[in-house]
């Protein structure tokens, strides 16, 4: 691959880290084919997609410190094989497939990662692995908004609710001693 090539594959693979959520950095050595097929399968389904990292495009994707310092500090100490998963989605989707995958195969171990100019480390990933989906927590937050409201609607009708109780009460105490 000659230095045009990689300065190409480095703008495409720069565009692919600001477009992404969260890039999920792994070490992939030892990873057969097929398990390697089956991980790409199981990410396409989250909007993730997953390349193939060469060191040196690594440096030259940071090299001028557009992505930011930490961004740049994880590109240069990029050694070894390396995996990137660019989540495009809901990032904890991703996250979790990959934690769940690298816990099935020993061959793939998470590395420090990056989220949106931050980074994480390989921890990091587990705890948004761990984090609940995103419909779940815009389900919690809807709840938790719309609490109030419901007290307030249920302390509202409980005033008419306890009228139409002592009413019937009177009602039936009359039935019983028409006299009273």
């Amino acid at each position: 691959m000659d230095r045009a090539q990689k300065t190409e594959l480095a703008s495409t693979l720069k565009e692919k880290f600001t477009k992404a959520q969260v890039a999920i950095f792994a070490d992939y050595k030892g990873l057969t084919a097929t398990q390697a097929d089956d991980l790409r399968r199981q990410l396409r389904a989250h909007k993730t997609e997953v390349k193939v990292l060469k060191n040196n495009v690594a440096r030259l994707v940071s090299k001028d410190g557009a992505m930011g310092a930490e961004a740049k500090g994880l590109m240069d100490e990029t050694v070894g094989p390396t995996l990137v998963a660019f989540a495009y989605g809901d990032p904890a989707a991703a996250a979790k497939v990959i934690h769940k995958f690298a816990q099935d195969n020993e061959a793939l171990k998470l590395k420090d990662s990056l989220m949106g100019q931050k980074r994480i480390d390989a921890s990091g990933v587990e705890l948004l692995a761990k984090l609940p989906s995103k419909e779940v927590l815009l389900a919690k937050l809807l709840g938790t908004l719309n609490a109030p409201i419901t007290n307030f609607v249920g302390v509202l009708a409980a005033v008419p609710r306890s009228l139409v109780t002592v009413l019937t009460a009177i009602e039936s105490k009359k039935k019983e001693n028409p006299q009273a």
